[in-house]
């Protein structure tokens, strides 16, 4: 397949640069380039034949996208929320599976360590892991819990020096790949445990996940635990509870937000140009009000969503967010994304189905990732859990 152009102008409808740093603006436009150079250019043939690209690894550590708001002194960046957000937005618009790599590694894999592990952890891991030398892995899914995590059934077993994991978590984005997995585990008395898991360990493999239609350029698999033995010192000392994991989900649903207005503005950007080139009826389909509808309806959901993530990025900086902000923002990106994806492919007819184009691709993506880190209803019930204060989950 021949390495195509990225033409992407980005949409600023409401003039939302006036609102950012020139650092912010500077991170992103770096991160943009990397996109268009590097990752447009390859991305469909990866996705056309359901393979990682695995240089990209070495690539988003080079360019700070691992743990970019980790102090300096483990690797990070020590950059703030918004940068963060605009770095996951600006790899989303490039594919959703780029996206995730970096979500995993940076909210999900170092956070934790960072948060809840020990300072020898933090040594340990977090140098390797920022520059890409490692990559890192999530464990919480499993095959029979997914939206109810506390029901999990993989497990450890204190025996004297060391602990001994068994049980399996399935849908892990990076684990084929990963040379350290962070995994949650219910300990003997019932409390749910962060273990950090290394490649090589006796019974621990991975498995990769074949056959799926979306995400497919991402590297997605099992981890399955057989009698692990794993250090005591590889336990995370500084938390207990599903507040461990979700804490993680937490981070990683912000940068979903952020992430799924890149796929938004990519769709839309390819449709505005098609619909200005495509004659049909003697004059550019631009030109036809059902299409100026859509696009209208694109560029203004695109604007209120990055409204929203702004102002949730102003809000993590300060402390002040809430999981259940994080969550209607993760929600409302996804819903969005997906809606104009859906809508950039029929305006561009049967070209919107080929690997010319980025729609389908992105539309295909979408679809996970409006079910990973809490699917589209579950978001609904926290919302709705928050502004009534009634669980309607039990």
């Amino acid at each position: 397949m021949a390495a195509k152009t990225d033409l992407f102008q980005s949409p600023d409808y409401f003039q939302l640069d006036d609102l950012l740093s020139e650092e912010h603006k500077m991170i992103r436009d770096s991160v943009r380039t990397y996109v268009k150079k590097e990752i447009s250019p390859i991305i469909e043939e990866y996705a056309q034949k359901a393979e990682f690209p695995r240089q990209i690894v070495k690539q988003l550590g080079e360019l700070g996208c691992f743990g970019p708001t980790i102090p300096e002194e483990y690797g990070g960046g020590g950059l703030d929320y918004i940068s963060y957000g605009l770095m996951m937005q600006e790899l989303e618009r490039g594919d959703s599976g780029v996206r995730s790599t970096a979500s995993v590694q940076g909210s999900l894999v170092m956070f934790p360590i960072y948060e809840y592990g020990s300072e020898e952890q933090r040594k340990k891991y977090l140098p390797k892991l920022a520059s890409g030398e490692w990559l890192g892995c999530f464990g919480l899914t499993e095959p029979n819990h997914g939206s109810d995590p506390g029901g999990m059934l993989t497990n450890i077993r204190d025996e004297g020096s060391h602990v001994v994991l068994n049980g399996s978590k399935m849908w892990i984005s990076n684990a084929p790949f990963s040379q350290v997995a962070v995994v949650w585990a219910k300990d003997q008395q019932g409390d749910i445990r962060g273990v950090i898991v290394e490649r090589g360990m006796e019974g621990f493999s991975t498995p990769t996940t074949h056959g799926k239609w979306s995400l497919r350029a991402s590297a997605t698999g099992e981890l399955v635990f057989d009698q692990v033995k794993v250090p005591k010192e590889n336990i995370l000392p500084r938390i207990k509870g599903l507040k461990g994991p979700l804490s993680c989900l937490t981070k990683a649903r912000y940068g979903i937000a952020w992430g799924t207005v890149g796929a938004a503005m990519d769709c839309y950007d390819t449709a505005l140009r098609y619909s200005r080139e495509r004659i049909q009826f003697g004059r550019p389909v631009a030109g036809f009000q059902l299409q100026q509808k859509k696009l209208a309806e694109m560029i203004t959901e695109i604007t209120k969503a990055q409204l929203m993530n702004w102002r949730l990025g102003v809000l993590m900086n300060e402390g002040r967010v809430t999981p259940a902000q994080v969550s209607m923002a993760k929600r409302n990106g996804c819903e969005m994304a997906a809606q104009i994806a859906r809508d950039a492919r029929q305006m561009l007819g049967g070209m919107g189905i080929t690997g010319e184009y980025s729609i389908m691709r992105h539309m295909m993506n979408l679809e996970s990732v409006l079910t990973y880190e809490g699917t589209h209803d579950i978001h609904l019930l926290i919302t709705g859990m928050d502004i009534t204060g009634l669980n309607a989950f039990k």
